[in-house]
């Protein structure tokens, strides 16, 4: 048939063949393919694969591709990166479909950071964190070994461990190599906090002391509490340093002349805790950049204006029940923003700027946990028998690790949080050290810390 007379056979047939029905088209194309040879039939192959297995991920535009693969979880992704090497380049290139995902996770996302690769990277170690809090497999134990006696004060301060025993002494410990870095004679330690020269000391003998690491000499001695000092803080831009105490009182020190400027009252119990921090919202109380100190006990939270002004009035009392038939645990968090307690009905989150009550976190029914350390994402709990993470974005508890048979204290302080920035988010670097610290019956010191990555 020449050219011409073909064109016009195949224009008509398929003008006719585009009117028929589809299951006319059918039986057309079946005895067509009836009639065909293996030329025929070899074309038609070659030819519908073409047709039929179109990559769209090579085809569409990437912001397209991007959007499509935002539908998909991670771990479908990580499969469709075994599709084929192009396949693997664009979802790699997807910045943000792994940036959520490392978020969903609890990761810390820096928007700076534009590199793909990196956060396909990043996802891919945090799941494998995950995976092992899932699985109870991200921590270790270890062991510091020193005192002769109960080990009654803990504190943590960038990768060194503070502990005072009823043996006299003060140590001050290397974490990450288990090693005494100083051992200082000291006063009966219920409460400790250090800097890089200095320890300050809460005594059961009533009274503070302020130690010099270097030599152990006691620089300065703070008298006049007539009970045991349970808590101490200070600030040294404000020369000031605070107690709290048995005898139900806060006091106010000069920190460099040891002189006692104020005395707190209004406490009916045992001061267990004192916090000073700078606040971080507007009130009409306070504003950003006033110092506050947050003082507690039993059934109530007090919270004071600290500053160059050395009178000062309590500016509010918290509590979770009128009758004080709900007792406070001696945790308590403050970060300038918010103010967290827990009780024997959960963890009670308080805003800062209105004094109102955020929410309560009821653990489990058969838990009750005490409070060790609050964040953004995830929150460190405890009981008798184990450590917990709780996801504050679900409020369920996504791990836990054993504890041994530790040594109780109602007040709360022989045990603490290590490291806990990572509670605003994880992210690659900050899952590293001390989780948890506590003084055990035979003196010694158990730390849990965090595992390597695997």
């Amino acid at each position: 048939m020449e050219k011409k007379d073909f064109e016009a056979w195949l224009d008509n047939i398929s003008i006719t063949f585009l009117s028929l029905t589809d299951l006319q088209k059918n039986e057309t194309l079946d005895h067509l393919i009836s009639l065909s040879g293996a030329v025929q039939l070899r074309h038609l192959s070659n030819n519908l694969e073409i047709l039929l297995k179109r990559d769209f991920l090579k085809l569409l535009p990437l912001e397209l591709s991007f959007y499509l693969l935002k539908w998909l979880d991670p771990q479908t992704l990580l499969t469709c990166c075994l599709v084929s090497k192009q396949w693997n380049k664009v979802i790699s290139a997807c910045t943000e479909v792994w940036q959520t995902a490392c978020k969903n996770l609890g990761w810390q996302i820096d928007d700076s950071v534009q590199d793909p690769l990196h956060w396909k990277k990043v996802y891919l170690k945090a799941i494998l964190r995950m995976k092992q809090l899932k699985d109870h497999e991200a921590f270790e134990t270890s062991s510091l070994i020193g005192h002769s006696a109960r080990v009654y004060a803990l504190y943590y301060k960038d990768g060194l461990l503070c502990t005072g025993s009823d043996d006299l002494s003060a140590k001050l410990w290397d974490v990450s190599t288990g090693q005494c870095i100083y051992g200082i004679q000291t006063h009966t330690c219920a409460t400790v906090k250090f800097d890089e020269q200095k320890l300050v000391t809460g005594s059961f003998d009533n009274t503070v002391a302020c130690w010099e690491w270097s030599s152990g000499a006691k620089t300065q001695h703070f008298r006049g509490h007539t009970g045991a000092v349970f808590s101490v803080d200070y600030n040294d831009e404000l020369d000031i340093l605070v107690s709290g105490s048995a005898d139900f009182t806060v006091k106010v020190w000069a920190l460099s002349t040891g002189a006692c400027l104020n005395t707190l009252t209004g406490h009916t119990e045992w001061v267990t805790k004192v916090v000073l921090q700078k606040c971080k919202v507007k009130s009409l109380m306070h504003s950003p950049g006033d110092h506050i100190l947050l003082s507690a006990d039993k059934y109530e939270i007090k919270i004071w204006p600290i500053g160059r002004e050395i009178n000062c009035k309590c500016l509010k009392t918290l509590s979770v029940s009128e009758d004080r038939s709900i007792s406070l645990q001696p945790r308590l968090h403050f970060d300038g923003k918010y103010i967290v307690c827990s009780s024997a009905l959960g963890l009670y989150q308080w805003d800062f700027a209105s004094y109102d009550i955020l929410r309560v976190i009821k653990p489990p029914d058969f838990l009750n946990v005490s409070l060790l350390g609050f964040g953004e994402i995830f929150a460190l709990l405890f009981d008798n028998r184990y450590l917990y993470i709780m996801d504050l974005r679900t409020e369920k508890l996504i791990s836990r690790w054993p504890l041994p048979e530790y040594r109780k204290s109602k007040r709360g302080s022989s045990f603490l949080a290590g490291e806990m920035s990572w509670l605003n988010g994880l992210n690659g670097q900050n899952d590293t050290g001390l989780v948890f610290a506590t003084s055990m019956p035979d003196h010694s010191i158990h730390l849990v810390l965090w595992k390597e990555h695997g």
